[in-house]
């Protein structure tokens, strides 16, 4: 009974609907939040360590919070059966660790607007690797189209459209390079968690790799001599916020994916840019970057692309 209940609920157009704008917000507003946790902890472009360590922490906090909403859920400790620590361990490479080392360096160097855009080209990464590592689906027309207008938006979104531009400085190895890599570790932990899925409990499996990613992140910050210092009160809820970033977008998501066709959730994936510019444009005063005709040019093209790779038609009976 409770059962059909929740499937009901979670299956209502205007809870799908709200529930995957929620996630969008939530993963649009990392770049922001990132970008002013840098300012509060003091936190350098060229500290390293310090970044490191302030991603740990971040993934600890998020590692914990699914780990106990699972086992409150469970009404039970959910842990990993033994077989599949090293799943764990693999999977806390590319989701956490390498992904946000790489995420973390490369928003120092680079504006959120850029960030927000060049990190949706995960969507597309996913696509190929599915198709062509994983073997999970086929190419089709549709998928190369929007893939194609996802990558266009980001080349234009990294050059303004110009190749003096690009050549002056407007991509960098350690900025909007280590975002293209980050992205592609992303997309490979999306891929990776859903062949785990077949045989583990993908929010188990999560929660324990955030943990240990963060843990590790945190040992890794703390050899390198890395510390950080709170400037100001406003960190404290804003490490809380960004932990939940992780947790509560991630678990939402996949209930969506448990009750719905895939197609039907990650449409909605393209409002993920769109947030993260304005919440850039807001929270970061980058308003410049996100208005002129290249930065707009951009965000409609990797938004287009998301819609055109998740778009299905609806079967008629």
């Amino acid at each position: 009974m409770n059962r059909n209940k929740e499937t009901t609920i979670w299956t209502r157009p205007i809870v799908v609907i709200v529930g995957a704008l929620f996630c969008c917000f939530l993963w649009g507003s990392a770049s922001p939040s990132i970008k002013i946790g840098y300012e509060i902890f003091g936190i350098a472009a060229g500290d390293t360590a310090g970044r490191i360590l302030f991603a740990g922490i971040r993934f600890v906090i998020a590692g914990c919070m699914v780990i106990a909403y699972e086992s409150i859920k469970e009404k039970r400790l959910c842990y990993p059966r033994r077989q599949a620590w090293g799943k764990v361990a693999v999977l806390s490479v590319f989701q956490t660790s390498l992904h946000y080392i790489l995420f973390y360096m490369g928003l120092a160097y680079t504006s959120g607007v850029r960030g927000s855009i060049i990190n949706s080209v995960g969507t597309f990464f996913s696509i190929f690797l599915a198709v062509w590592c994983f073997h999970f689906e086929k190419m089709s027309v549709r998928k190369a189209l929007g893939s194609a207008l996802g990558f266009l938006g980001v080349v234009i979104c990294v050059t303004g459209g110009s190749v003096q531009q690009l050549l002056q400085g407007g991509f960098r190895l350690e900025g909007e390079g280590a975002l293209l890599l980050s992205a592609f570790c992303g997309a490979m932990a999306s891929n990776l968690i859903k062949k785990i899925a077949r045989s583990e409990n993908p929010v188990t499996m999560s929660g324990w790799q955030f943990l240990t990613g963060g843990v590790t992140l945190v040992v890794m910050a703390v050899a390198m001599g890395g510390s950080i210092t709170l400037t100001s009160m406003a960190g404290i809820p804003l490490i809380i916020y960004m932990g939940f970033i992780s947790a509560g977008a991630y678990t939402v998501w996949s209930v969506l994916l448990k009750y719905n066709p895939v197609s039907t959730v990650t449409v909605l994936g393209f409002m993920n840019p769109i947030f993260g510019v304005l919440l850039s444009v807001i929270f970061l005063n980058e308003s410049g970057e996100a208005t002129n005709l290249a930065g707009i040019v951009a965000l409609c093209l990797v938004s287009l692309g998301i819609i055109i790779v998740n778009y299905k038609k609806k079967e008629k009976y």
